[in-house]
């Protein structure tokens, strides 16, 4: 049995490495050795600042992938107890290292000293870019303002430590060496801070992200307004990080992926459908290194749904899902992503079979996941089934302040009280589709068969909605002529307004966005847009629209300079 000195002379030789141990970590994760990354982290996260960080990325990635509430709330505990940790002697950088150099003559234990200032306070700033996410995803007033005011700290962050780093690349507070150890020293320091420049591009890649989908009425509230938001730059720096040695890589190859196939397709933030081309090309270089990683044959399924390859998606989804049979957050996100592909090949049955699965395994929005349960059933014929799945909805509502649910309560009482027919729950399907922008992946014989449900319809009450997803179908169609009209029309709706309130804001801007794609018309279509912007509030999704708006205006200052 080992004595006590041995056992902090392995602690300090671990804390050391904790660099390599760290990276070693972050690709156990990645080659689906979740359970084994976790329990590294964990086991030292109270020894090293980056085995803490690690840690709490695990928690993020957790939370990230499936937004459990209870999840995202531990990520916030384990990022703040991170911060703690790396706060404990977190004074100003440059200071300190004169100090050490001035008072130490042990050059290798300043260059320890130099690289483990610079390290935590890199890992500060990167929780609070995390911290920010993780409220920019409650797509909140409030969450908005105290995320961008978290950015805004990270920011100041960033920049010292990015000032820092160049002064002494640049040779100038370079501590004193005999000429024997020079060489070699000088390289272990080089290499240490090229290490340090790449954690430090990760987290101001993910924060000019971050701030470039925040609306510009929101940045002006937080006193954010011109503050550096640069997309291009923010995917840069994230590429620049991804080929680094740093432990973060990895994780920036998965930030890239995440942004490519599932923010810009959401927000609708990529009008050139550049993205798909950027995730192909990072999946095809990594294949190697991750040959069956389930988190990278996830983005496979993602990139194939978005070039509506639907049957080639759902096959990597499967493959992920066994793949992932030890991550049941993995396994969720793969079973929810089986269940869009289902309803977009309208294959009802399997749909509601992942949903249902999900509706008993999961934690979090239970009642969204018996709510989308119940369409499916209910569009496959089973009208008795999905009546008694709507029953449920109510029973398991548990946050009263989320959107979603909030959602998914409204539609399943409603439909429970008027007895659901087959068309009114097919028609709830391609809601969501609509509302999770899922409508483009699907074929256009789907489309006709949605198209000839919705013609059926005889409810004045969603007569709107109807016109706004005919509306859409037509879009998605080329038949921009038979859309404007539908939009028109759903724009118009009055009746069904207390029912669907989102119906008429959307469809000001669906015919906004027609608009902006004829030279002739980008003036009335910008007019569209601030219409939905400012005539309406307190509608369901209301800060997903502005998103929205926001990168439609942005993308039209690109073209025709304001």
């Amino acid at each position: 049995m080992a004595g006590p000195e041995q056992q902090v002379e392995e602690e300090k030789a671990e804390h050391i490495d904790d660099a390599e141990l760290a990276l070693q970590g972050i690709n156990m994760l990645l080659n689906n050795g979740f359970k084994e990354s976790d329990q590294l982290f964990r086991r030292y996260r109270t020894q090293s600042p980056l085995m803490s960080f690690g840690a709490s990325f695990v928690s993020f990635l957790n939370a990230m992938m499936t937004f459990e509430e209870e999840k995202m709330q531990t990520a916030c505990d384990d990022l703040r107890t991170t911060e703690k940790l790396c706060e404990s002697d977190n004074v100003g950088v440059l200071e300190t290292i004169r100090n050490k150099i001035k008072k130490s003559m042990d050059s290798q234990r300043s260059g320890v000293v130099v690289v483990d200032r610079l390290q935590r306070q890199i890992i500060v700033a990167d929780c609070q870019v995390y911290l920010a996410v993780l409220s920019f995803v409650k797509q909140e007033l409030s969450a908005y303002m105290k995320g961008g005011w978290i950015l805004r700290k990270a920011w100041k962050m960033y920049n010292k430590c990015h000032s820092d780093i160049s002064q002494l690349q640049a040779g100038g507070e370079s501590p004193p060496t005999d000429n024997a150890n020079h060489k070699q020293q000088a390289a272990v320091d080089n290499e240490a801070l090229e290490r340090l420049k790449g954690s430090v591009s990760f987290g101001y890649g993910l924060f000019h992200l971050c701030i470039s989908m925040v609306p510009p009425h929101l940045l002006k509230i937080i006193n954010l307004l011109g503050f550096p938001a640069d997309r291009l730059q923010g995917l840069s720096s994230l590429m620049y990080a991804s080929e680094s040695k740093d432990m973060k890589a990895p994780l920036a190859t998965l930030a890239l992926l995440w942004y490519h196939t599932v923010v810009l397709p959401f927000f609708a933030l990529d009008h050139t459908h550049t993205g798909l081309a950027e995730a192909k090309d990072i999946l095809q270089r990594k294949s190697l290194v991750y040959p069956n990683s389930s988190l990278f044959m996830f983005f496979r399924g993602r990139v194939h749904r978005l070039e509506c390859h639907i049957n080639s998606a759902l096959a990597c989804f499967h493959d992920a899902l066994e793949l992932a049979s030890d991550q049941r957050e993995i396994q969720h996100v793969c079973l929810y992503e089986i269940g869009w592909c289902s309803m977009i090949e309208m294959n009802f049955e399997d749909a509601y079979q992942a949903f249902e699965r999900l509706k008993n395994e999961s934690r979090w929005s239970q009642c969204y996941y018996a709510y989308l349960t119940g369409v499916c059933k209910g569009s496959s014929g089973d009208l008795d089934g999905a009546s008694r799945v709507f029953k449920d909805v109510q029973k398991l509502f548990k946050r009263k302040n989320n959107q979603i649910e909030q959602f998914a309560v409204k539609r399943a009482d409603r439909l429970r009280k008027i007895s659901p027919s087959r068309e009114l729950c097919i028609l709830g399907v391609i809601e969501v589709l609509y509302l999770w922008k899922a409508l483009p992946n699907c074929s256009s014989t789907k489309l006709q068969i949605m198209n000839q449900v919705l013609q059926r319809l005889d409810d004045a009450s969603c007569r709107g909605l109807q016109h706004l997803l005919l509306g859409s179908i037509h879009k998605c169609h080329g038949n921009l002529r038979d859309g404007v009209q539908s939009f028109q029309m759903a724009a118009r709706d009055q009746y069904g307004r207390q029912i669907n309130s989102y119906v008429q804001p959307y469809a000001v801007y669906e015919l906004g966005c027609i608009l902006l794609a004829k030279p002739e018309t980008v003036g009335k279509g910008r007019s569209f847009l601030l219409q939905a912007k400012e005539d309406f509030t307190g509608y369901d999704f209301e800060n997903r629209l502005h998103v929205r708006i926001h990168s439609a205006l942005a993308s039209l200052k690109e073209v025709v300079p304001q």
